[in-house]
């Protein structure tokens, strides 16, 4: 018998804008619009917790030494979600990762999606979570058009329509 998490009776519904990401408990809904940006959502099945990227570009080519973090870019927004993780003592290998996003916005103009930012958006976003140990459990990934992405973290369900071009 399969069990409905139940929605909390409030809920923090939070919309990421690009380069934003957000980690919270049960009574959180992340929501975004993607278009070549890529999102990874985490989600603690036991803990219910979880959080939400929107990444805009792969990392920086010309790293220092020492730097602020900045969540436009995939190495640093994730570091970035790492961080959250350990602020709730919540920071292990038992989370649920789904990668939506990445799509060519110019389909008409980028004829090979391996030169668009969508689609190095995805390669560094898959090569920093295996890095990482982190496997993914589902995505929605490349091809043309936007996303419509939200997150229930309650429920670790992930809503997303494609809107294709």
């Amino acid at each position: 018998m399969v069990v409905k998490p139940e929605k909390p009776p409030f809920v923090i519904d939070i919309f990421l804008q690009p380069g934003e990401l957000y980690f919270g408990d049960r009574h959180t809904r992340i929501r975004t619009v993607l278009g070549s940006c890529v999102s990874v959502v985490f989600w603690h099945p036991e803990k219910l917790l979880g959080g939400m990227t929107h990444i805009m570009m792969p990392p920086k080519l010309d790293i220092p030494s020492v730097h602020k973090l900045d969540g436009r870019y995939a190495d640093d927004a994730i570091a970035m979600m790492f961080e959250e993780m350990k602020k709730f003592k919540a920071f292990d290998k038992n989370y649920h990762v789904k990668i939506f996003g990445g799509g060519n916005m110019f389909p008409k103009t980028a004829k090979e999606f391996s030169k668009t930012i969508g689609c190095k958006n995805i390669q560094a976003v898959e090569s920093i979570l295996k890095k990482h140990g982190f496997r993914c459990k589902a995505s929605h990934l490349g091809g043309s058009g936007h996303r419509n992405i939200s997150f229930d973290v309650w429920s670790g369900h992930v809503w997303m329509r494609h809107v294709k071009m």
